[in-house]
């Protein structure tokens, strides 16, 4: 038998066929006290990632699935207003009025550059040829593939890891092939990725990070 907390708080247990319902009660019971801390831990992890930033010193941001605090700076000898270096953000103290702008800014050119070096790398792989390759600044709709086989990603996806900006790419450039999320569309993702479902776990549990 196997257990899950869902992103919602809800607890799925698997089982074999024909498990007696005593058996399952029983495993249900000796792991409460566990399920108890698991689901108080992600209401508290919860709570601080949805508490409005504020761009202060310590406060950590996020990139390619790693953690990195601010670190307000004066402005000599730094190169540009906001860069990462050394694990931390250096936001120099007279653009700091404008830090979520800065910050945007980053991301956004990071995600050009790395989300289509990405593309093209699996594109030439599995011979799935788009047309076009946006960035935009969607809240929760990580990718999308247009009729015209015209790929948009949000730039929120560069503070996932590169597994599951992989996972969105392959995704996308699936549905050249398949255009709706039927049977055939999943079985051939699952063709190109066989552990996709992991990355998609991962995406469903987390998303929340992305915020800004």
């Amino acid at each position: 038998m196997t257990l899950q907390i869902t992103s919602e708080g809800n607890v799925v247990i698997r089982t074999p066929l024909r498990t007696p319902d005593s058996e399952i009660e029983h495993f249900f019971q000796s792991r409460k006290i566990w399920i108890a801390k698991k689901i108080k831990a992600r209401e508290v992890d919860r709570e601080i990632q949805d508490s409005p930033r504020n761009f202060t010193e310590g406060e950590k941001f996020y990139y390619l699935g790693g953690s990195y605090p601010l670190e307000i700076t004066e402005p000599n000898g730094v190169r540009a207003p906001l860069i990462l270096t050394h694990g931390k953000f250096l936001l120099t103290r007279e653009k700091a009025p404008h830090a979520k702008e800065l910050f945007v800014k980053w991301y956004r050119n990071r995600a050009r550059e790395i989300i289509g070096d990405r593309v093209r790398f699996w594109s030439t792989r599995f011979d799935l040829v788009p047309t076009g390759i946006t960035i935009t600044s969607a809240w929760q709709r990580y990718g999308s593939c247009s009729a015209q086989n015209s790929l948009s990603f949000s730039w929120r996806l560069i503070m996932a890891p590169y597994e599951v900006i992989d996972y969105i790419i392959i995704h996308e450039l699936a549905h050249i092939k398949e255009k709706n999320h039927s049977v055939r569309f999943w079985q051939y993702l699952e063709s190109l990725m066989p552990e996709y479902k992991k990355q998609r776990h991962w995406l469903r549990e987390n998303s929340h990070m992305f915020r800004l």
